[in-house]
């Protein structure tokens, strides 16, 4: 969900100036899981620019504090949310754990990593949000491990269906900074992308994983 269109069109402005998503209708992406794309996001790239990292940080906290109330622990995904996370548990002031794909193979076999202690509120920050298989599996490690989880944020969805679904289905609320919408109306408006630019764009996201084949 989107809670702030001036947010959402001001996040989406930024990850576009610093190429953390790349829009690419005519040379597409090829994804890890083979899907071939017209857009590629890497969240990790605003790391790298203080201004924008701070923005999201605040932001991000704010979501956390107006949605779910303080806390007790923020939750990373690993890998790509755990520095945002760290980030967003500061800004609170408050503990943070991060969560692996899957229990390490050896030494305490931990997939929460840190400090959470029984019956904790949680929530866990992500930095982008597809189908939602991974974000959710550390929603299902947390409560495995004794946590009460909240909800969760991301910096960006795609907005697939199929995520929709799957928070749905897994009972957990959903908020994000921007989406994919927001982008392709901002990616519009100041010229990034043509009318028939925009077609693919939406055309890709109705049949992801068949798309350009």
């Amino acid at each position: 969900m989107i809670l702030n269109k001036n947010i959402a069109k001001t996040t989406a402005e930024l990850l576009l100036q610093i190429k953390a998503i790349k829009l690419q209708p005519n040379e597409p992406f090829t994804w890890a899981s083979g899907w071939n794309s017209p857009i590629y996001c890497d969240n990790r790239t605003t790391l790298s620019f203080p201004k924008i990292r701070n923005f999201i940080r605040e932001n991000l906290a704010k979501v956390i504090e107006d949605q779910y109330g303080k806390p007790d622990v923020i939750a990373g995904v690993a890998t790509g949310a755990i520095a945002i996370g760290v980030l967003v548990a500061q800004e609170l002031n408050i503990p943070f754990v991060y969560v692996r794909p899957e229990p390490k193979k050896h030494g305490r076999k931990n997939q929460v990593e840190g400090l959470l202690e029984p019956n904790k509120n949680v929530v866990v920050v992500e930095d982008l949000i597809s189908t939602g298989k991974s974000s959710l599996n550390a929603v299902k490690a947390l409560k495995e491990a004794g946590a009460t989880v909240k909800g969760m944020v991301a910096i960006f969805t795609y907005g697939f269906d199929i995520a929709t679904e799957n928070f749905e289905k897994d009972n957990v609320q959903l908020n994000t900074l921007s989406d994919y919408n927001n982008l392709l109306e901002l990616a519009l408006t100041n010229n990034s992308i043509s009318e028939k630019e925009l077609d693919t764009l939406k055309e890709w996201r109705t049949n992801p994983s068949g798309w350009n084949k």
